[in-house]
């Protein structure tokens, strides 16, 4: 009998996008690991507990790479290069070596006054008074100025770059997702070669001079930096914002105490993971997840979401507090592929939200939140949009 997709899952009325923690709880009340359909990928296990998702995490049988899959045939068509999160040691630690000094904790320090700049200049262009998407006017525009900086895009190029991007995370169809691939592919290769061009000291110059790399690993490097290095931290900041309204309590807290800021972001992260689910991993021989058999072959993808409101983990796990002890959340991941840009999406994060709250003494919702659009696929989770109200 085959699967039933999370969709199928939902009680009547409920839309899963908006909302899927209840599924989620559901599920883990039934046990850790659960066979699910996945729309476009077939059947796979999904991961849906705490203590399950960590040691899934860290298990070195389940594998990134796709032709560890019983059911590879290729890569989809969609690909653009090979990247991190299609490798496995020792291939991935070389990659992943490549970049890792760009994204310390000092590294990214040093960029906190870039990032405060830009973030600044957002706000000065958002109402005193009245009403603007923060999405599109600030949410956005901070993370795609950041990492199109380190990497050198031009400012008139971010907009189509994060429309291809945007199409290619949650795709609207097959053809649309791969003309995007197709139009992103073309788009880097050029960057790359006014790179090899122009010889800088910068994130991409270190990237073309580097020996080792392949074209495909290059193309796949550049692509999961700008993509990754964007796509998440839009979603955790809006998110943090909508949190913090939906918890008045919680956002007076903060404004009486701004050294909650760093707490209130992973908090956030925990509460609404912009990653709600890992990459697909395939089993390279049989193992036990939680109590379940996973067959050599199988796919297993961990959700990140579920296992941070676990309640064996994270007492009251619904309930949204900047003072919690997050300490273990999955937000970004855990093990060998642990997010490697989460010191620079936790300083933009952090940034975002403090100068926000510093510069506008009063915001709110400008439309019903029960009425807000929330993106969905497979990895990532997060508002299409957020009308706030200034003043």
């Amino acid at each position: 009998m085959q699967a039933p997709t999370l969709e199928e899952l939902v009680p009547d009325g409920h839309d899963l996008a908006s909302n899927p923690y209840p599924v989620y709880a559901a599920l883990r009340a039934n046990g850790p690991v659960h066979r699910v359909l996945v729309p476009g990928s077939g059947e796979s296990w999904l991961v849906v507990s705490h203590d399950a998702a960590r040691a899934a995490l860290t298990d070195p049988r389940l594998r990134n790479d796709i032709r560890h899959s019983s059911s590879w045939s290729g890569d989809g068509g969609h690909a653009v290069g090979r990247n991190m999160l299609q490798a496995d040691p020792p291939q991935h630690t070389r990659l992943r070596r490549l970049v890792a000094a760009h994204f310390t904790t000092g590294s990214v320090t040093a960029l906190r006054p870039a990032i405060e700049a830009i973030a600044l200049e957002l706000l000065d262009a958002l109402p005193q008074r009245g009403t603007a998407d923060l999405v599109a006017r600030y949410a956005l525009p901070l993370p795609v100025a950041v990492i199109c900086g380190l990497l050198g895009v031009p400012a008139a190029d971010r907009g189509v770059f994060h429309a291809w991007s945007d199409e290619l995370v949650m795709p609207t169809s097959p053809e649309t997702a791969a003309a995007a691939g197709a139009a992103l592919t073309g788009y880097l290769a050029d960057l790359i070669a006014r790179g090899r061009e122009e010889r800088g000291s910068g994130l991409l110059d270190d990237l073309v001079a580097a020996a080792d790399l392949t074209r495909e690993e290059l193309l796949g490097m550049v692509f999961l930096i700008l993509v990754a290095g964007h796509e998440t931290t839009v979603a955790l900041i809006s998110g943090t914002v909508h949190a913090l309204l939906a918890h008045p309590d919680q956002l007076a807290l903060l404004r009486a105490e701004p050294d909650l800021t760093a707490p209130a972001v992973e908090e956030s992260l925990r509460y609404n993971s912009p990653v709600h689910a890992t990459a697909f991993r395939f089993a390279a021989e049989p193992l036990d997840i939680g109590g379940t058999r996973i067959e050599a072959g199988d796919s297993v993808q961990v959700s990140l979401a579920a296992a941070s409101r676990d309640p064996l983990r994270f007492p009251d796990p619904d309930r949204f507090d900047i003072q919690r002890p997050t300490r273990a959340h999955l937000g970004f991941g855990h093990g060998p592929h642990h997010c490697l840009g989460a010191p620079l999406a936790r300083v933009e994060a952090a940034v975002a939200l403090r100068l926000l709250l510093r510069h506008r003494s009063a915001i709110g919702f400008a439309s019903d939140p029960a009425e807000l659009t929330w993106r969905s696929g497979t990895l990532l989770r997060g508002l299409a949009e957020l009308p706030l109200r200034f003043g």
